[in-house]
């Protein structure tokens, strides 16, 4: 069975593509030709996964997935949660996006948070959705160069170390994306068997 995954990331494909094996084939975007800026405009990380699945599908016909992510932060009532690409601006800057966490967290002792993944899978027309969170509290300042986007200073529950102290492999054994990733991976290895 072939799926789309509405993303360009050719690592994420590979990354996927193990976790669920050789009985699917996956495709990226471009794959399918599709070139589109698929909208993300809904007020959850369910919202946006789900509107990007379901535009594929609307004008492309594929069976396909999408994921949406969003670190939400107790102290700030879970934001940036939806917007956590956009925090400090739409030119989507980690690094600024950071200083601004950091600098609203300062009135803050709770520094709990959780990086939360929703895959939206869309196969023969109905939708089904995978969650991963994973928990942690966010670090007083950047710490490890690995990784992207908050890893720096998010610290996963029951580690001393940053997301960006990780290894890719260390870190993707505990991910919210990975957590997620595995659901999806044996929904698609049981609808397969059966």
């Amino acid at each position: 069975m072939q799926l789309v995954f509405a993303s360009n990331n050719a690592h994420k494909i590979r990354e996927i593509q193990q976790l669920i094996g050789e009985r699917f084939q996956l495709k990226i975007l471009q794959d399918i030709g599709c070139y589109d800026d698929i909208p993300e405009t809904q007020s959850t990380i369910e919202g946006n996964a789900s509107q990007k699945s379901n535009y594929i599908f609307d004008h492309f016909k594929q069976n396909c997935f999408a994921d949406d992510t969003g670190l939400e932060i107790e102290a700030l009532n879970n934001e940036p949660g939806v917007l956590s690409a956009r925090y400090a601006g739409d030119e989507r800057d980690n690094e600024k996006n950071i200083d601004k966490v950091l600098k609203n967290l300062l009135p803050f002792q709770n520094r709990n948070a959780h990086f939360k993944t929703i895959i939206s899978l869309i196969i023969d027309k109905q939708e089904f959705l995978f969650e991963g969170i994973a928990e942690g509290t966010i670090a007083l300042e950047r710490i490890g160069t690995n990784g992207f986007g908050y890893d720096s200073i998010f610290i996963p529950k029951g580690f001393t170390q940053s997301f960006a102290q990780m290894t890719a492999e260390e870190k993707n054994k505990i991910s919210h994306r990975a957590i997620a990733f595995k659901k999806l991976a044996r929904y698609l290895k049981s609808i397969h068997q059966s």
